[in-house]
């Protein structure tokens, strides 16, 4: 007999540093009540203290970040819950150990220059991973492939009009 229960999914909204991210992925799980999780919450000590000191990560230190996300989500996704991610996911092997999740897993890119994303981090306060790092992110990011399960949307707008298009252009309009 074929399993009949619905597929989970998970949507991780990625992109560099201070596209917008959380706003939109708190906009989403709000909107259609879904659980939340920001992936910066998952990071070990160590990798926060590198990134504190305008250290890039490497691979090595993403590693077991990412795997760790990965089983969040699919711990979720067997409890029977759809989520909304955070998640730089910025290489396409990234998003390959995310997709090793027991639930669909998509990805929304957040489109915006570097510019309007380096006077948003010079306006930020709190957070620890410094403008000094942006570029290093802008030149690491591989854009979703075609074959890549997910969308782009552009941040040219008001947050509301950003998490509006989000949920339109991956289909979940109404499912709230």
């Amino acid at each position: 007999m074929a399993d009949s229960r619905p597929e989970r999914f998970s949507i991780i909204v990625m992109g560099p540093s201070g596209v917008g991210k959380t706003t939109t992925a708190e906009g989403i799980a709000n909107h259609l009540g879904l659980a939340f999780a920001e992936a910066d919450e998952f990071h070990p000590p160590a990798n926060i203290e590198k990134m504190s000191n305008g250290i890039p990560l490497d691979d090595d230190d993403r590693a077991p970040w990412l795997e760790t996300l990965r089983d969040w989500i699919s711990e979720k996704a067997r409890g029977g819950e759809d989520t909304v991610l955070t998640c730089s996911a910025l290489k396409r092997r990234y998003r390959d150990v995310l997709r090793e999740a027991d639930a669909r897993v998509r990805f929304l890119e957040l489109v915006i220059d570097q510019e309007t994303v380096a006077g948003r981090l010079a306006k930020r306060k709190g957070h620890y991973m410094p403008a000094s790092l942006l570029a290093s992110q802008f030149s690491a990011l591989e854009e979703l492939g075609a074959d890549e399960d997910g969308v782009k949307v552009t941040v040219d707008a008001a947050p509301e009009i950003v998490i509006e298009r989000a949920i339109e252009a991956m289909g979940l309009a109404g499912k709230d």
